[in-house]
């Protein structure tokens, strides 16, 4: 298997598990589940860093910036001007030009409000920014974010948090024969079988939080993740076989002693 690296804009990682640092029982537990996940990019919401009190430790403070790469998120905003003000408040602070865009239109399913979110990504991909926007599972929508200027889309698997794991398989291969940046599955992975899923259907890479924060081991869970999205793309160059509908024998019949 000769693989090449996920590229995101001038970036590139060896890792093609993103992993976010939400909902963990402690700092500690998060970093060390960031260790063993093998991720080499972050995603961390702007919006819930409290930057008001200087000298005290935030979130920011347990990620090693040499190590990872930090991809500021807007999650929160349920509108294109809040979303675009809390990027601009990421990149005011130093988090860098990379922006995870999230604009929900729904306190419930927290689905994307795909309207907003394609006027917030044509915004900010003017200013300067790096979008990589989270998505529902529409080819057509993804076409016009790439379009926009997205250095990649960001289809849902099912709704965050949810834990059921990709729900349709079909609009995925559409988005990858419409686009031509890299397409990462975000939302809804619940366990590894799904990264793995995910990663045979041929997707750049796999973005997830609560499948590894909330696990009851998030150390362990984070590994279990690293080597299935690892199985799965190496499933995808491998090729599977045809589905059939009836079963074909594993060895050959021919030559086999006729029965008396």
């Amino acid at each position: 298997m000769n693989d090449t690296k996920l590229k995101i804009g001038p970036y590139e990682f060896n890792s093609r598990l993103i992993l976010g640092t939400g909902k963990y029982p402690d700092f500690g537990i998060m970093r060390r589940a960031h260790e063993a996940s093998g991720t080499e990019m972050i995603t961390v919401a702007v919006g819930r860093v409290d930057f008001s009190k200087p000298g005290q430790k935030t979130i920011l403070d347990y990620i090693d910036r040499s190590k990872y790469t930090l991809l500021p998120n807007t999650a929160g905003a349920y509108n294109t001007e809040d979303a675009c003000r809390i990027a601009r408040m990421g990149r005011t602070l130093g988090l860098g030009e990379l922006v995870k865009l999230e604009v929900l239109g729904d306190p419930k399913t927290l689905l994307p409000d795909t309207e907003a979110l394609l006027r917030a990504t044509e915004i900010l991909v003017k200013e300067g920014f790096l979008v990589m926007p989270y998505t529902n599972d529409d080819p057509i929508m993804a076409r016009k974010l790439e379009a926009a200027g997205a250095v990649c889309v960001m289809p849902l698997a099912a709704p965050i948090g949810s834990g059921r794991g990709i729900q349709n398989k079909l609009n995925i291969r559409f988005i990858q024969e419409v686009v031509s940046c890299p397409v990462i599955v975000d939302a809804g992975v619940g366990t590894a079988s799904d990264a793995a899923i995910c990663m045979e259907l041929g997707v750049d890479g796999v973005l997830m939080n609560t499948a590894v924060a909330c696990a009851k081991d998030p150390v362990l869970m984070a590994s279990a993740m690293k080597e299935a999205v690892s199985a799965g793309r190496k499933a995808f160059f491998a090729g599977r076989i045809a589905v059939k509908e009836y079963a074909a024998a594993s060895s050959p019949q021919e030559g086999l002693a006729a029965k008396s």
